[in-house]
Order: structure tokens, then C-alpha cells, then sequence
């Protein structure tokens, strides 16, 4: 069955083919094409990751082009690590498809929407069986322009346009990054191929500043595309799609293409103490810098948001601390609970019709599924003790303290705390508070419940995949048979895995204290510390420093353009022009047609020649 794995994202394409084809005829019946294409890829990749277990990694490639002695092939790659993502995405995506047809259903595009949903499944899909970095970008893009139409679906918004606008704009900075380390990783070893790259690493033909270059380079494009500061402020703003996307490209797809990538090159990385050092850095301060705006935001999806981003730098801290399995195991618990978050505050906002959490409250009886389904994804981000999060966050701490980084070990540990704090400070104002209107709420229809309960089930169980207690399954599997790639289970001490409950139930209970049992005051931050509550409400005025730096800076660049092409360029050019007609008038004006003025020039021309003859003795030299 490994041969035909490049078949499985065929039909989400297919899927779009159909609907941009049909979009005249087929409206009601979208959602249904959109679903049965994408369980076919979902049967499929569970199919592929069987086989993979059972027969290995496999390869295959053809020629595409060649260029005297370079040759370019195009292929497909079954590994451990690319088998449980085409099962994650596909997952994800039939799931999202299925919540689709309830939340989407009085939306006059819905045959657009699917077809949207499609294309970015499809181009996720190929770029995770990619075996090459030519391919990984192509799709790479693809991805891109994916997100591009699904965040700005509601285009007639003006904040859905500008999100959509922003997302494209920053992603493609970050892909600058990566296209120019594809460029020097293709000049040093002279193939774009991850096994030949690999080889050339390990065999030493780099040094290791180039390797350390190229593999930051690399990053940058990984910082982009899952929103590690300073390109972050996308992906909150990309809140302006429909929530399904947000549920789609916040879990297991666009975001983590990017812990993908550095996951996929991880050899190339650990080859460079300071890339990882890097690396781990800048995914450790993502991790707290993005939790602290999470614990004033009003907004329930964009909270949600900016967990995305402190969860996606601690998948980069553990990728930075040579926890290759720790980083991906955390990569999968999330793709669960964070898509069943969105996918319930989704129905949140599909029963109260807003998103703002100052105007909810009392949905906990109201919402019979919804609540106890966010309860659940709410304790396994929060790395509540025996489900999914706490076991892949235990993952990354020990590989943090591992490697001796003990100054981003704090700092993850005080991310912990404030996602517990932040996650049931929304739970609590959500569900548990006094309902703040007398407006009649209804659950989701099955549609929208069935894929949360699925989602809530693997929130609960994922975990058990790697730990110390039951076994290590999920390392031992992705490491087997990957020469380039060594299982690092971290080891550590007992307390570490006590302050993490600690800091988790600490996190928890201060906010039930807050916003529950209300012992303490809600605006004890914003009154005691007025100016930190305000940096934080306004996301430490990140957009405005780029408004203020790049945006008028390319606008004044702009102006510069537009003042030397008027008044300099254009000037220049008329003035040539006037020269050239002024000798060409004063030109035509011997061309008169006159015979005498002709023969008065020949006689002119005559004297003068023979005046030079006299001057020169009479003699022609």
C-alpha cells in the first residue's frame, strides 16, 4: 500500500476540481462531495501508517528535469514522522469538513468554502509527503495561498481582507528566509534531496557556520509560518475566517508546517549547537510572551489564538533541546485538543452570536455537550495530571532541563501556569458565570458535536502513546529505522513532573478563585498594574511598532518613489525628448524642397572646403 500513498491528497484536489467545476449545480450537495473525498484520504493515510508500521520508510521519485549535470525529481516519502501527519491532517480536515456543514450551512459560498477547504487539505497533504526541499516549497506556497482564501472567506469585511492580507504578506518575509537556505543548502551539497542533505551533513562536507546560516535561514521560514515572534501577529488576526478554518489552520496544518519543517531537518540542525540554541530560544520566549497577552484578551477565538502561538514555542523549545520526539509528541496532543477548542468555541459563538466572553456566561446548562467537551480540551492544554498535554509537556520540560537550558525551563514552567490560569478564566466567564442576557441558547446540531466528542475522546487518550509509565511507543516508533534521527528520552527528576501538576492546578484554581468563587477581584491586575495590563491588552503594541517602522517606512519609500519618477525621471526623459524634437525640427527645415537652397548649401560646403585646402598650404594631406 505504500506505493500508492501519493494518491491520498489526490482527492481533497479533486474535491476543489469538482466544486469550482460544479459550482453553478452543485450548492446543498458541496458539503457532502467535501466530506466523502476527504474520509477517502483519511482511510487512506490510516491504511499507509498500518503498512508503514509494518514494511518500513519508503521512497520514490522520477525525473522531472535536468540541467546538464543536476537533475531534479519530483516523489513521494513514507516515514514514521510524515505517516502520523498525513493521519493528523487528513483527521482534521474530515472532521472540520463534517463541523462545516452545520456552522457553514446558511452561508450562500458554502460550495466555495469547501472547495477552499479542498486546496489547503490537498496542499498540506503533498507537502508532508514530499522527499525533497523543491517540493516542500512548492507546497509550502500552496499552503499559503490556501490560508490566504480561507482566512479572508468573508471578504466583504474589511478586518477579514486585512487579515487575509497579512497572513500573505508576513508568511511570505519568512519564506524569503527559507528559499534563500534551500538556495545555500542546494550550493554546498549540490542536491535538494532530505537523504542526500543528510548524508552531506553527516559526512562532514559543511562547516558549521554555513550549516548554522542556512539551518537559521530555514527557521525563519518555520518562524512565519507557525507564528514564533516577532511574525506572530498574523495568526491572531487570521481569527477573521470562519471558525472552522481557525479550527483547521490552529491545529494540525498550517502552523505546524512550520515545526514540521525544522522536524523534518532536525540532522541538519543538531549539527549546529547555535542553531538549536536558537531554536529553542525564540520558542521559549515565544511560549510566555504570547501566554501573557492570552490572560487579558476579551476576544474568545483570539485567545485562543495566542495559545496557538505559546503552544507552537513550546514545540520549538522541545525541537531546540534535541527533544525530537518530545516536540512532535506535543505537535499531535495539540493538533487534538486545540481543534476541539475552536470547534467548541465555535459552538459557543454559533448559540450566543458573539465572541466577546464579557457577554457570555451560563452556557454550562445550557450546553450539555459543548461544556464538558471544552472542560476537557481546556485540562489537556492546561497539562491537567493523565490527559494528553500533561504527558507531551512533561516531554518538553525534561528535554528543556536535559540539555542544561535552565533559564528556558523557568520560563516554559511559567507559560504552564499561565495557560492553566488563562484557559479556566475563559472556561469559567464562558460557562460557569451568570448569564449576562435572557437570550434562548441551543447546543450545536450532531454535526457540530459529533467531531468534538471525537476529538475530546483522542484528547483524553493521545497521551498514553509515549510515557515512562506505559511505554514509550510513539518514540520507539518514530526514531526506528531513521538513521539520522536518535530517540532522546529526556530523564529527570521526580520534582519536575510534581511542579508542573503543582504550577497546573495552581493555574486552575487561582482562576476559579477569580472568576468563579469571585474572592478576588477581576481588575487586580489592571488596577494594580495599569500600565502592564495595558501593554499586554494591546499585544505589547507589536502591529503598531510595525505600522510605525515597516508600514510607514515603506509608504514613505513609497512617496520617494513616486517624487523621483515625477519630478526627476520624468523630467530627464522630457527633457531628452525636447532636445531631440528641437534638432529634429531645426533638422527638417533643410528638408524644404527648394533647389536653390540646396545649391547655396553645396556652394557653402564648397568654399568651406576649399578655404581648409588654402589653410592647409593647397595641398590635401
Amino acid at each position: 500500500m505504500l506505493e500508492y500513498a501519493w494518491i491520498i491528497p489526490v482527492f481533497p484536489l479533486l474535491s476543489f476540481v469538482l466544486l469550482i467545476l460544479l459550482r453553478q449545480t452543485v450548492t446543498d450537495k458541496s458539503s457532502y462531495i467535501g466530506i466523502g473525498l476527504s474520509g477517502v484520504s483519511l482511510i487512506l493515510s490510516g491504511v499507509v501508517l498500518l503498512a508503514q508500521m509494518s514494511q518500513g520508510n519508503l521512497i520514490k521519485s522520477v525525473s522531472w528535469l535536468s540541467i546538464g549535470n543536476i537533475e531534479l525529481t519530483v516523489g513521494y516519502l513514507v516515514n514514521p514522522l510524515n505517516a502520523m501527519m498525513l493521519v493528523l491532517v487528513s483527521l482534521v480536515s474530515f472532521l472540520v469538513h463534517i463541523y462545516s456543514m452545520g456552522y457553514m450551512k446558511e452561508d450562500s459560498r458554502l460550495n466555495v468554502f469547501y472547495a477552499y477547504l479542498g486546496l489547503f487539505t490537498f496542499a498540506m497533504l503533498a507537502l508532508v509527503l514530499s522527499p525533497n526541499l523543491l517540493q516542500i516549497y512548492m507546497f509550502w506556497e500552496l499552503v499559503g495561498l490556501g490560508s490566504f482564501l480561507l482566512i479572508g472567506f468573508y471578504f466583504y469585511k474589511k478586518e477579514a481582507r486585512q487579515a487575509a492580507k497579512k497572513a500573505f504578506i508576513m508568511t511570505r518575509i519568512g519564506d524569503i528566509g527559507l528559499l534563500i537556505g534551500i538556495i545555500l543548502l542546494f550550493w554546498q551539497t549540490g542536491s535538494l534531496e532530505l537523504t542526500s542533505i543528510f548524508a552531506a551533513v553527516e559526512a562532514g562536507a559543511m562547516e558549521e557556520g554555513m550549516i548554522t546560516l542556512i539551518a537559521i535561514l530555514i527557521f525563519v521560514g518555520a518562524i512565519g509560518k507557525s507564528g514564533q515572534f516577532p511574525l506572530h501577529s498574523w495568526l491572531p488576526d487570521a481569527m477573521e475566517g470562519p471558525t472552522p478554518v481557525s479550527a483547521l489552520i490552529h491545529a494540525a496544518t498550517m502552523v505546524a508546517a512550520g515545526v514540521y519543517l525544522v522536524a523534518t531537518l532536525f540532522p541538519l540542525y543538531e549539527a549546529s549547537e547555535t542553531a538549536m540554541l536558537v531554536v529553542a530560544t525564540i520558542g521559549a520566549f515565544t511560549a510566555i510572551f504570547a501566554a501573557t497577552i492570552a490572560l487579558v484578551q476579551k476576544d474568545l477565538k483570539r485567545v485562543l489564538a495566542y495559545s496557538t502561538v505559546s503552544q507552537l514555542g513550546y514545540m520549538m523549545l522541545a525541537l531546540g533541546s534535541a527533544g525530537y520526539v518530545a516536540g512532535v509528541f506535543h505537535l499531535m496532543t495539540h493538533a487534538f485538543f486545540k481543534a476541539l477548542l475552536f470547534l467548541a468555541a465555535g459552538s459557543v459563538i454559533h448559540a450566543v452570536h458573539t465572541q466577546n466572553i464579557e457577554k457570555m456566561g451560563g452556557l454550562w446548562k445550557k450546553m450539555k455537550w459543548t461544556g464538558p467537551l471544552f472542560l476537557i480540551g481546556a485540562l489537556a492544554i492546561s497539562g491537567f495530571p493523565l490527559l494528553s498535554g500533561f504527558f507531551s509537556k512533561e516531554e518538553i520540560l525534561l528535554a528543556a532541563w536535559g540539555e542544561g537550558h535552565y533559564v528556558l525551563f523557568v520560563l516554559a514552567l511559567i507559560a504552564a501556569f499561565l495557560t492553566a490560569f488563562y484557559m479556566f478564566r475563559l472556561f469559567f466567564m464562558v460557562f460557569t458565570s451568570p448569564a449576562k442576557t435572557n437570550n434562548v441558547v441551543k447546543e450545536s446540531p450532531k454535526s457540530m458535536t459529533f467531531p468534538m466528542i471525537v476529538l475530546g475522546a483522542l484528547a483524553v487518550v493521545a497521551g498514553y502513546l509515549n510515557t515512562p509509565w506505559f511505554g514509550t511507543f510513539l518514540g520507539d516508533w518514530l526514531t526506528a529505522g531513521n538513521g539520522f534521527v536518535e530517540a532522546h528520552h529526556a530523564e529527570g527528576p521526580i520534582w519536575i513532573m510534581l511542579v508542573t501538576i503543582l504550577l497546573s492546578l495552581g493555574g486552575i484554581y487561582l482562576a476559579y478563585v477569580i472568576y468563579h468563587k469571585k474572592s478576588l477581584e477581576r481588575d487586580f491586575l489592571s488596577s494594580t498594574f495599569p500600565i502592564a495590563y495595558t501593554v499586554m491588552y494591546n499585544r505589547y503594541f507589536v502591529d503598531e511598532f510595525y505600522q510605525m517602522t515597516v508600514g510607514y517606512g515603506a509608504r514613505a519609500l513609497g512617496y520617494l518613489g513616486v517624487f523621483l519618477e515625477k519630478y526627476i525621471v520624468n523630467v530627464i526623459a522630457s527633457l531628452c525628448s525636447e532636445i531631440v524634437q528641437g534638432i529634429g525640427k531645426q533638422g527638417s527645415k533643410l528638408q524644404n524642397g527648394q533647389v536653390q537652397t540646396y545649391g547655396a548649401v553645396v556652394f557653402v560646403g564648397l568654399v568651406i572646403i576649399l578655404a581648409v585646402a588654402v589653410m592647409q598650404g593647397g595641398v590635401f594631406q
